[in-house]
Formats: C-alpha cells, structure tokens, sequence
C-alpha cells in the first residue's frame, strides 16, 4: 500500500460514454437541511443532472442506492452547475444550470419517506431564462453589494457578459478586444468581474462601469459609438501572465490574505485585489484544475492542483507539502464536509469516474499466516529440482525456443515467383529506354494457424528493380484462414541490379490470455527472381574486355539443359555459347569448352560479369542436386581482376568527391543569394529608395545558378547511385572469385561479404570506401596479422570520407595476398592468437618477406613481395602479374 496514494472513501462511474467538464461539478447544501453537509451535484453533457449524498459503510465501498438522491435527464447539455440565492423573497440555495442557449434555476427538496425506501428528491423548475447568444460559462454573486440574493453573469462564445438579476434580465455588454472566452469569476471585495482574454492578459471590469457602459444588446459600429450617450467599457487593470488560463478563483479567508488565484497552463499565479503578483510557482507538469482553501498556518493558503500524470500536488503558498495519486485524471476538484468527514477531496474525471477520497495514511490489517512446521524431505526436494532443472534446460535450447519446421509456425508466408514473364508488362515509370521492359508475376500466399492481429505484409526488391505495389494492410486472420496477394516486379532504374533475390516480411500480433492487446511477431520468406527480367538472348560475341573462367569437377552440361529459358532448341550446334543482352545495354557472353571442364564468362563490363557467373553456379548446383551428386564443386584458378575493380572504386569515389564540391558551391551561392536579398529588401523598405545598382540582375543570375547547380548535384547523385549499383556487382564477383579460389567456407564467406558489402545504401555521411577499409584494416590487424606488432595497432574510432582511395586499394591488395599465404578468416580471438603459430587446417604460418616486416597496415604505404615472389606461388592462385607489379611499383 502507497503511503501517496489518495485514500478511496467513495466512488463510482457515472453513466455510460458520457463527458464531463470543468463546470460540470458543485459541492453544497442544495437542499438547504441545514445539518451541514454537503451534497455532490453533477451535471454532464449528455444532459444527466445527478445529486448525491454519499453515506458508505465503511471507506472504500461503491456506491449504494440511497447515495443517490436524484438523477433526471434534462432536454440540453449541462455546461455548468451552481448553487448560490438565486430565487427573491427567499435566501434559500438554488440550483443554477447552464445549458447553451437556456439558464435554468431549480429548487432541490425532499420528502420524508413513509417505507424503507428513504427521502424521496425532487427538482422545480423556479424561472428559466432563454439565451440570444451561445453560453460559455457563468459566475455569481452579489453583483452591486446587494444583501441577501446572488445575481448571475453568463458569458457568451463571442464574448459578451449578461447579467440576470435574479427573474429578469439586466443587461449585457461586450468586452472590448474579445476573441476567445476564458475562464470568469467575480471578485466581491472589489465588486468586479475577472477574466483572462486570448491576449493572455488577466482582465478585471468593476461592475459599476458595466452598469453604465453603454449598451451592448445592438452592437454599434466604433463611428456610432462616440457619437451615443453613455461611456465605453474600460478595464480596471491589466496583467499579462503570457499563457492561457485554465481557471480562475476568489478567495477570503479569515486568517488569510484574500488573493485572486490564476493557474496557467504552465505556471500558477497569486494575485492580490488591484493586480499586483503576490507570488507564481512554476510548474513541472501539466495541471487539469485547482482548488484553494483554508490553512492551518495563519498568513498563508492551501491550494489543490490536480494534473494530468493522475496526480494531485497540495501546496502551502508556493512550497509543495503533499503529493497524492488518483486512479483518474481530474477535470474537476472541489473541497466538501461528507457525513461528519470535513475537507474530504471530490474529483471528477471527463468520463465520469466520482470519487470522495482523503489524505493519510491507513494501518495494514493483513497479518502473514503462521507456517506449518513439518519436516523436510530432502529426497523429494532434491527429485523435484532435478526435474526442474531439465525443464529449464530443454527450455532454454534454441530449437526448442524457435519452431522445428514452418509446419509448428503461427504464420506461414510463401512466394511463388511465375515461371514465364507476364504478357503483357506491368512496369510503371520506368527509366529504362528498352522498347518494352518485361515484367514477372509474384504470388504471395499468407496462411494463418492461429488468430493473427493487424497483419502487414511489405515487399522488398533491391534497386533499380521496383514492385507495382509494396504494402498490403489486412484485416485481423482467424485461424486456419489465409491471404493471398498478386504484384509484379519490374527493372525501374537505367542499370542492371546486384541482386535478384527479393523478400517478403508479415508483421502481426497474436493475442494471448495476459496480453490481449497482442503479442508482435514477425514471419519472412525470401524469392528469387529469374534472369529474364533483366536481360534477354543475344548473339554471343567473341571479343571482351574482361574475362573469367570457373573450373568445374564434372563435364560440361549442355546449355539446352541448363538455360532452357535463353536456348533456342532449334540451334542445336550453338549449345556450347550463349549470348545475354542486359536492357541497359551491355552484353556478356557465356561459353563451356567441349574438351575440359571449365566455364568462361566474358563482357564488356566488369560489373555485368557477377549475374551471369552467379546464375551458371546456382543452376549447375541445382542440376547435380537433381542427379544426386553431392560431390560438385566450382573453382577458380585464375587471377582476382583487382585492378579492373579499382577503376569501380574510384569512379564511385570520384563521384562522391564531386557531391562535396556541389554542396559547397550550392551553399556560396545560397548565401550570395540571400545577402543580395537583404539588400533588395533594405532598397525597397526605404521611404527614399535607391538606385537598385544592378542588384536585380545580380539576384537573377544568382538564382540560375543555384538552380543549375542543384540540377547538376541531382544528375551527380543519380550517377551515384549507378556507381554504386555496379561496384556492389562488381563486390559480389569479387567476393565469389577469392571464396571460389581459397575454398571458403560458409562462415568465412558471411564474413568476407560483412567485410566487403557492409552497407545496403550508399550515404554522403557514411560511405562504402571509409566502411570497407575500416573492416578490412581489422582483419589484417586480428585473423589475418603476422605479428602481435600489427595487433597491436589500434584503429581510428571515427569513420570520415578519406582523402583518396590510395589506402583502401592497398589494403584490399594486402588483404588477398595475406588468403594467397594461408590466412583464414575467423572472428574468434582464439584464431587470431594463433595465427602466428599454425593455422587451421594444417596450414603453415604466414610467409611473409622482409620487405614486408616494415609495412604499416593503417595509414602507412603498404608494401608487397615482389614479382618473383608472387610468381613462386602459382600452384595456389592469388593476385594477377598485372597486380603484382602494380604492388612492387607503389
């Protein structure tokens, strides 16, 4: 039990989807028994006037069918209630309740019951006034220092005050400068009225200028107004607290000084009668209402803030004394004496939730059971543990934690890609200057096991391919039902893509008992896409510029068998050449010889290499799968075309650097702009302008260069984007060759691609040259190293465009010549420990040279073994004759 919690002393829930407000509740004798307590008035929006008497058995108890002396549903809203001698002849209390357009006020009185059923309550309507104008609120008083009888002012939405003399209507007057209506309460000291206008100013009007003002019941124009009888409405003082107010109230305590309190949205001031601050507390929450009373220390006054963390603050002054919860956020506090209980706090939140409650501190009843003593039998503890402990276990494995197979899984989302092109192509928008791009089907099935909330599938391609549509929302699944949902995917940018492979993600949530609300999972499946959606059959051809060959352990198969889908059946003696055209342009040729066991892939572009030679690997692993030999393998002998990939690299990089200039020339000229700008505008403010000294023409040959400088920085990163495209194909090769040639594993191939294609998008901030070197420098510095010397380098904490890319080329070069000696990859600190021992495998340690022993990996200029090093190691392939001397030059 929270010692700051609010003690519930009585509550309950009125209604049902009903609204409340700030006026909506009043504390007081309304059916004037004279016994001193008070009665709890509540009036919602619904038009539901309800009175009760709370009288529980005990604290904390609902509310019982006697609490309740009456509820009646009136034709309007209820915007207020107040009880206050409304009626003449009488200084009875009434009830005063303010609708829109109608002020009605009701005499409240009981009938002695003959039976066990009670008093019985009723209401008489005792006069009622029809409004002209929308009412916002009202307060009342003894207007004028009248004795025995309260008057009512009621403030309209377009800002104008009506008076009511108790049966009849006084007068009404509009408040000068009003735009929105604010909180309003009359002063009886001073007798005047107190508001805070949309200025944020706290405004107080005497009432006596009211009365004399002239009259407002027909707005007159300002010209007619100077010109009638009578004085215009002018305040009594102004205060500008620079917030909106969200309440305002008078207060006069014997042993206190009477104030004027406001409380902002932000702050809480304490006003005395002619304006002047006493003192405002700052507020580090945001307040729903207030309320002041009476203290126990003389000079000063207690007040009650309710906000909206379900907290209500009671400060002495400005000095924080107590801080209680709630199990609601109030819109409405009041302070009441309940069946002998004084200052009890009543509070009402905008749904209705009523609650009496206290502040305090409340003695635990509950007392711990006394335990049965018996005797331990430790051969059944000891049973139950064990039993306990392989539960744990069986739990805490990851097969058990995950589903075995997609048959135990809640979800199940596949994707069947269409074995032909579509007929008719669905490509939008695309960049491509193809006569027709084609397109391919995708179907996507999602099979639900269990009720799935809120599914939502997205689908995923790699740019410059694009989807016709990539979200799909569903509605809630039932068990064992399913969704299915056809798209189709297209080539969008002017380049051939690195990837052909595209996922699907669902994300959905499945209800349990504790959590209803749902559970979010996830379920994805991946699909790859053919190669005839980028590239169509062509006539081979016999020159190009890069080359490659893959070695194979079988004999050649037949291109009819493996590309049916590029073979004319027909042409049965070119079986062994194959032609692809990219539809951006570019074409690569495929060729098997008929007398050993090898592929050559072969293209004008390096980049356009890396799909062909990844679709030959895919199908030929396929059709042995299929022939059940579970011995193929493919290798690669030649020489990695590393310099062939730096021209990649660089063009990339060249294109970044170019970005940096146009976003500094962007910014020059933007600041040009802008100064010439100011300098116009100076010009043209001055009530003697001068000569604009060509400062127009200036201003419009500024402005066309920064716009072709913003079109030529759009074109550069177009071209970006390209580059990057192709240097990913271009890694990727790179990537199968050197995993092809040391016979990688699959672990060591994740971490050469983590190394290589650590980002999916290129960013001016984070670049792919800054990454990549990054990662590389730490390979060569743990698994690959040759000495503890290297290992203990550190690396820079900060990744920064470089200067150029002399430093990366390097350590790529480093990085294959360390694989050509045995290096192998691993993450472990173990094999890096080890490295300078034996390596994995039986390898031999890392040969290195003496012109080697002086290299610095990072930030140094690397060397390398020379050329009759390199060519002592041709049984095991590594760097090309064209790279290793390249290496000895540098």
């Amino acid at each position: 039990m929270s010692l700051f919690k609010a003690r519930d002393w009585w509550s309950t829930i009125l209604g049902e989807k009903e609204e409340f407000d700030q006026g909506c509740l009043c504390v007081a004798d309304v059916d004037n028994s004279g016994s001193g307590q008070d009665k709890i008035i509540v009036g919602s929006y619904m038009g539901y006037l309800r009175i009760f008497n709370p009288h529980p058995v005990k604290p904390g108890d609902g509310v019982q069918p006697e609490d309740l002396l009456l509820e009646v549903q009136l034709r309007e809203p209820i915007l207020q209630v107040e009880v206050g001698k409304f009626v003449s002849g009488t200084e009875g209390l009434h009830l005063a309740v303010l609708h829109c357009r109608k002020l009605c006020v009701y005499a409240v009185s009981g009938t002695l019951g003959n039976v066990e059923h009670g008093n019985q309550y009723q209401i008489k309507l005792m006069y009622e006034h029809n409004l002209q104008r929308t009412a916002c609120n009202m307060t009342y008083g003894p207007f004028g220092g009248v004795k025995g009888r309260d008057l009512i002012c009621i403030q309209s939405m377009d800002g104008m005050l009506m008076l009511f003399e108790q049966e009849s209507y006084a007068f009404g007057r509009f408040l000068p400068g009003f735009l929105l209506p604010g909180p309003l309460t009359y002063n009886s000291r001073t007798d005047s009225f107190i508001t805070v206008s949309s200025c944020r100013q706290v405004e107080s009007y005497k009432y006596q200028v009211l009365a004399f003002a002239t009259d407002a019941d027909e707005r007159q124009e300002p010209e007619q107004q100077k010109l009638s009888s009578g004085k215009r409405l002018a305040v009594d003082w102004i205060l500008n607290i620079g917030e909106q107010a969200l309440d305002i109230c008078v207060v006069s305590f014997n042993q206190a000084v009477s104030s004027v309190f406001v409380l902002g949205e932000r702050n809480f001031f304490c006003l005395k009668d002619n304006g002047q601050i006493r003192f405002m507390k700052k507020l580090d929450y945001s307040p729903s209402c207030f309320i002041p009373y009476c203290s126990v220390k003389e000079g000063t006054i207690n007040t009650l803030i309710g906000n909206h963390g379900k907290m209500l603050n009671v400060y002495q002054d400005v000095t924080l004394k107590w801080a209680t919860q709630v199990p609601h956020i109030p819109v409405s506090v009041k302070v009441a004496n309940l069946q002998d209980l004084k200052g009890v706090i009543v509070t009402l939140s905008d749904n209705g939730h009523l609650q009496c409650s206290y502040l305090g501190t409340d003695p635990s009843l509950f007392q711990a059971p006394r335990v049965d003593s018996r005797e331990i039998n430790y051969e059944e503890f000891n049973a139950e543990m064990k039993e306990l402990q392989k539960i744990i276990k069986e739990a805490t494995k990851t097969q058990d934690i995950l589903p075995k197979s997609e048959k135990h899984r809640d979800l199940i989302v596949t994707a069947e890609v269409s074995p032909d092109l579509d007929a008719e192509s669905q490509a939008i928008d695309s960049e491509v200057k193809a006569e027709a791009v084609p397109s391919v089907t995708v179907k996507i099935t999602i099979q639900s096991r269990v009720t799935a909330q809120k599914p939502n599938l997205a689908v995923c391609v790699q740019a410059p391919l694009a989807v016709t549509c990539d979200q799909f929302v569903f509605d809630d699944l039932e068990p064992d039902s399913s969704e299915t949902v056809v798209l189709s995917v297209f080539l969008k940018g002017n380049c051939s893509p690195s990837e052909l492979e595209g996922s699907c993600v669902v994300s959905y949530s499945t209800p349990t008992e504790l959590n209803p609300e749902g559970i979010p999972k996830v379920a994805q499946c991946n699909f790859r896409l053919p190669l005839r959606l980028i590239c169509f059959p062509a006539q081979s051809s016999k020159a190009a510029n890069h080359k490659l060959t893959i070695d194979t352990n079988k004999p050649p198969i037949s291109f009819l068998t493996i590309f049916p889908d590029f073979v004319d059946p027909s042409e049965d003696d070119q079986a062994n050449v194959l032609g692809f055209q990219f539809l951006t342009g570019s074409k690569t040729t495929l060729l098997a010889s008929k007398t050993s066991q090898r592929y050559r892939i072969q293209s004008d572009q390096l980049e356009d290499l890396w799909l062909i030679t990844k679709e030959l690997t895919l199908r030929l692993e396929e059709h042995f799968k299929k022939q059940n030999c579970k011995d193929f393998a493919c290798t690669f002998s030649g020489s990695i075309p590393l310099q062939e990939y730096f021209e990649l690299i660089d063009r990339h990089f060249e294109l970044r650097l170019n970005a940096e200039k146009f976003q500094e020339l962007l910014s020059e000229r933007a600041v040009q702009f802008r100064a010439i700008e100011r300098r116009l505008l100076t010009r043209f403010k001055d009530k003697t302008p001068a000569p604009l000294q060509h400062l127009d023409t200036l201003l419009e040959g500024t402005f066309r260069e920064v716009i072709a400088l913003a079109d030529a920085a759009e074109e550069n990163q177009a071209n970006i984007f390209q580059a990057f495209t192709k240097l990913k194909s271009a890694t990727h090769l790179v990537i199968m060759l050197i995993s092809l040639w040391q016979k990688l594993s699959t672990d060591q191939i994740a971490i050469l691609e983590a190394t290589f294609l650590p980002l999916a998008e290129d960013t001016q901030e984070l670049g792919w040259e800054e990454t990549v070197d990054a990662a590389i420098s730490y390979l060569l510095r743990t698994c690959l190293s040759k000495s503890s010397k290297e290992q203990a380098l550190t690396l820079s904490s900060q990744l920064c465009m470089p200067k150029d890319t002399s430093r990366l080329k390097k350590n790529i070069t480093l990085f294959c010549d360390r694989l050509a000696k045995g290096g192998r990859l691993s993450l472990s600190t173990d094999s890096a420990t080890q490295q300078a021992g034996v390596m994995p495998g039986g390898c031999t340690t890392i040969t290195e040279s003496d012109l080697e022993e002086r290299t610095v990996i990072l930030g140094s200029t690397a060397m390398f073994p020379s050329h009759g090093q390199i060519a002592k190691q041709k049984s095991k392939p590594g760097l090309s004759e064209d790279a290793a001397e390249e290496a000895e030059k540098s």
